[in-house]
């Protein structure tokens, strides 16, 4: 038995659900589809409301914004059976066996499975093309490679968690911060869940432009930097993290603030362009991260 879940904000969700529906129906598993709308337009409601049509199926709606974190552990609530299976809105399953996928590792003794995330191979246009370059370079990775540090690449838009273990995780994410998948990861690690990963993907269709996702790339850093200096990560591989904490012990720190201060123009006039560099986003990640924690220790 299981319940998939999905939260919505501002996106049609119908063709989605309707795949999902389609695949459930043919696994003749027990379930439920839970769709809740976190206070969209109602332009999306309307649209969106189809799926109530649809057996086992419901779209709920909220009367205010509630927020990713907040949202998710709703949808929990709402849930009725043992696994919650996590989709973001704007995904779509690559595959016509994506949910028997899933149903066939259930017997398993895991308590959460990650299915992984794939890109269209096509190019969006140039003001998209930063997030969907960077997918392609750190997103998309085989189940092999990600199964060798499982914690690590952990991605919240396609996963499949025993219900008990996701309450209990969740329970530690207070605010509505974006860049929380890495915290999640983190704490999976802390309490030794049993993860395994699949080449089960689902397509990232919602790709935002190319200004936005770098403001969430920084939103993402910041939460993660929050994190570290509050002492919340125990445990991690994070890459990022590991590199910050590497370069504080090496007091270069200072330096990377500095080389942030003075570039970050010519940083971003290399990633914004038709032909983003991943590898000068990567440094910018890096250099903001001690940007922003120098300005805090001088508080």
């Amino acid at each position: 038995m299981v319940s998939i879940v999905i939260p919505v904000y501002n996106y049609n969700i119908v063709a989605l659900v309707k795949e999902l529906h389609s695949q459930l129906i043919a696994s003749k598993i027990i379930f439920e589809i839970i769709a809740m709308d976190d206070f969209s337009r109602n332009q999306f409601i309307v649209e969106n409301s189809e799926i109530d049509a649809l057996s086992y199926t419901s779209l709920e709606k909220s009367t205010k914004n509630h927020g990713r974190t907040k949202i998710r552990q709703l949808l929990s609530i709402k849930a009725r059976y043992e696994w919650l299976l996590f989709l973001d809105a704007d995904v779509m399953p690559k595959n016509s066996n994506y949910i028997q996928n899933y149903i066939n590792l259930i017997p398993e003794n895991y308590d959460a499975i990650y299915g992984g995330f794939s890109y269209k191979p096509e190019a969006p246009k140039p003001d998209n093309v930063l997030r969907w370059k960077y997918g392609r370079n750190k997103e998309e990775v085989d189940a092999s490679i990600r199964n060798k540090n499982p914690y690590k690449i952990v991605i919240s838009a396609n996963f499949i968690i025993k219900k008990n273990i996701f309450e209990h995780i969740n329970s530690n994410l207070t605010d509505n911060c974006y860049g929380y998948d890495n915290y999640f990861g983190a704490l999976l690690k802390q309490y030794k869940a049993n993860i395994f990963h699949i080449n089960n993907e689902v397509y990232h269709l919602g790709i935002e432009p190319n200004y936005q996702f770098l403001k969430k790339t920084e939103e993402a850093t910041d939460t993660l930097l929050k994190l570290y200096q509050n002492n919340k990560i125990k445990v991690h591989d994070n890459t990022l993290l590991t590199m910050f904490i590497s370069i504080r012990k090496y007091r270069l720190s200072n330096f990377l603030g500095y080389f942030y201060r003075t570039f970050h123009g010519q940083m971003q006039k290399k990633i914004l362009n038709q032909n983003p560099s991943i590898q000068v986003l990567q440094l910018y990640k890096i250099s903001y991260m001690c940007y922003k924690f120098n300005l805090i220790r001088t508080k």
